[in-house]
């Protein structure tokens, strides 16, 4: 009996011991991987540069530090200077986007129901017509009907094609002025960059 009691402690300070070493390596990676992981975002992660597709190189061999540092303040200088913040612009830019499907949905919902309205009013003029020329005001309606909604059709689809066109032209328009704006800010933010030996591309 205090044989079996023996091995039963032998055997849970084993598995006590194995627990303990398994917990200890499991750490042990962990710690490995936030390192591998933070020393590859200090050498290899995005700068604020490259988050705006801006490129630069350190001409001065600057530290990582340093060339932060530098984006940063030529970064407010350039918003200072441009009144861009390309940041804000590509929210804005998102918004228009959306704005413009909305618009181009709306706009193929003109003229609808302009067929059925046609042959309404076609079939009210063909009557008279035909009433005054052969006294068949049913015969001219039907006429005036089907000639009303052809017209009404095609009318409808050039009121259609037209508003999505001026839609479409209208979030061109706005896009294309977004894209100037960042287009200014990153001339200023690449002038200070320069201005601080590096060399800048974009």
């Amino acid at each position: 009996m205090r044989m079996s009691m023996v091995n039963v402690a032998m055997i849970y300070s084993f598995v006590n011991a194995q627990r303990e070493e398994k917990m200890k390596n499991i750490s042990t990676i962990v710690v490995l991987c936030l390192a591998v992981a933070s020393a590859t975002y200090a050498q290899g992660g995005q700068t604020l540069a490259s988050t705006m597709e801006v490129y630069v190189f350190p001409e001065e061999g600057q530290e990582a530090d340093q060339q932060s540092q530098d984006e940063a303040a030529c970064y407010d200088w350039a918003v200072s200077n441009s009144g861009a913040d390309p940041f804000e612009l590509t929210k804005q830019s998102e918004a228009q986007a959306e704005q413009t499907e909305q618009e181009v949905a709306a706009a193929q919902q003109t003229g609808q129901g302009a067929g059925v309205r046609g042959a309404a009013r076609g079939a009210a003029a063909g009557a008279i017509i035909g009433e005054i020329v052969d006294d068949d005001a049913s015969k001219g309606a039907a006429y005036g009907a089907a000639a009303g909604a052809v017209r009404g059709r095609r009318q409808a689809r050039a009121a259609k094609e037209q508003a999505t066109e001026q839609a479409v032209a209208q979030g061109e328009a706005k896009q294309e002025a977004t894209e100037e704006q960042i287009g200014n800010f990153k001339k200023a933010f690449s002038v200070c960059l320069e201005a601080k030996e590096y060399m800048v591309k974009y």
